[in-house]
């Protein structure tokens, strides 16, 4: 059942529900009241009838005073009167008419009072009689079901009212959660574009604007993910340009060298030159030796050395001999906490190696440092991997903000909820830092125990 439908359902069956309490309710003070409509016209009754009685003993014709007694109760709507006796006087309650109709059975038995009844014993020319006294309820109970009957139609009428006024109202007031869950839909559908706008209930305006500002952030996250895939694919292409490049102008001219070799090879052989073809055969050996060097340097770009066999700790400080070679003018300063020589997060190690890569290149080729230091070491709580790497050069320009260095190292750590800033540093040089998060977030021990 929809929400619009059980709030509808809802009303009505408390409608209902107040209906039938205030019934019941004004159904007991009915029987209440004409209980004592009853008690109190018997009283009165009581009262003058004794009254009368007092004043026959003074009178000349007691049988007419006391015909005349009773004759004045008639019209009483609550009282009838009669002497015993086959020539008494009586006087009966009057029958009265419903407005409404007759009153129900049930409502009688729900409301009905007992009659009572009164005996006052009266003197009448030598004869012994009485005065009889009853309560007739039935022309109160006729007027209070008339009063109630009456109240139960306005009421009913006005429930109705409300029972076929309450699904307009509640479809006026839910639209605006219409218009805000179409939003949502397209919004699911790729549509960041979409906002909600017009005038809202005060309970929605903090879901309207909760849901725009979503949107305005799913908007700024989509084009982010846009511009980094681009960069990415640019980047992708970039390395794809290096490699072939350096496979090219490394590996292609020994490759053409090795097969001058060995066509001169064929050539001595032929002629039996000894000396030639050994001279040859160095050659060749030393071609082959120079190209897979450059293949081992090739393969270490793209699959770190030593990462799974060694462990982190030794990638890093290969790294580093790395670039210390071919820059002996750097004063390179590492630094690993111990407790991060072995990682059972596989993902979380090359990420950080990467990053580790990526700094050192940048600082080297952009900012022509005399000295970088790198720290690795575990955050305080051992959720996560701290990165640090400061160098003295001459900082990060405008332009490399947004190289495809930076890129892919921001894209590596967002895929593992990291961060990562940087920022140059007053007195020359930059400054990176990064965090890679371990642990049971992603299903695996942050860091093994050291051996002792």
């Amino acid at each position: 059942m929809s929400l619009h439908a059980r709030l509808v359902w809802s009303m009505v069956a408390g409608l209902v529900a107040n209906l039938v309490l205030g019934g019941a309710i004004a159904c007991f003070l009915a029987k209440r009241s004409v209980e004592t409509e009853m008690r109190s016209a018997l009283a009165v009754a009581r009262q003058a009838v004794t009254n009368g009685i007092e004043r026959l003993a003074q009178s000349d014709d007691p049988a007419r005073d006391i015909d005349d007694l009773v004759a004045s109760f008639r019209g009483n709507r609550h009282l009838d009167i009669f002497i015993t006796g086959d020539d008494g006087a009586t006087a009966l309650t009057p029958t009265e008419t419903a407005v409404l109709g007759d009153v129900p059975a049930w409502f009688i038995r729900l409301v009905g009072v007992a009659p009572e009844q009164e005996h006052v014993p009266v003197l009448i020319d030598e004869t012994p009689r009485r005065v009889v006294l009853q309560t007739n309820p039935r022309n109160e109970i006729l007027e209070v079901w008339g009063q109630l009957s009456g109240h139960l139609l306005i009421l009913g009428l006005f429930c109705a009212q409300a029972v076929l006024l309450i699904p307009w109202l509640m479809r006026r007031a839910l639209r605006p959660l219409d218009r805000i869950a179409a939003a949502f839909q397209r919004v699911g559908s790729g549509d960041y574009g979409e906002r909600v706008h017009g005038r809202v209930a005060p309970e929605l305006v903090p879901l309207v604007a909760g849901f725009n500002r979503m949107a305005e952030q799913l908007a700024a996250a989509d084009a982010q993910n846009r511009a980094l895939n681009e960069q990415l694919l640019s980047l992708q292409e970039q390395e794809r340009g290096e490699i072939a490049r350096d496979l090219h102008d490394e590996v292609g001219p020994f490759l053409f060298a090795v097969k001058v070799d060995a066509s001169r090879i064929e050539t001595h052989a032929a002629k039996g030159r000894l000396a030639e073809i050994r001279q040859c055969v160095h050659s060749i050996i030393d071609a082959v030796g120079h190209m897979q060097r450059q293949l081992r340097a090739i393969l270490g770009r793209l699959q770190p050395t030593g990462l799974a066999e060694l462990g982190l700790a030794a990638a890093l400080e290969a790294l580093v001999d790395f670039w210390r070679r071919r820059h002996p003018d750097i004063d390179w300063r590492l630094r690993i906490d111990p407790a991060i020589g072995h990682l059972d997060d596989e993902v979380a190690a090359a990420t950080i190696y990467r990053v580790v890569q990526e700094a050192l290149s940048n600082a080297v080729r952009h900012g022509h440092p005399s000295t970088i230091s790198i720290a690795v070491s575990a955050d305080g709580t051992g959720d996560g991997i701290d990165i640090r790497v400061v160098d003295d050069g001459s900082g990060m320009s405008e332009a490399a903000r947004f190289g495809f260095g930076l890129a892919g190292m921001r894209e590596r750590l967002r895929s593992l909820a990291g961060t990562l800033e940087y920022a140059n540093l007053p007195e020359g040089g930059l400054a990176l830092a990064a965090r890679v998060p371990l642990g049971a977030s992603r299903g695996c021990r942050a860091i093994q125990p050291m051996e002792a």
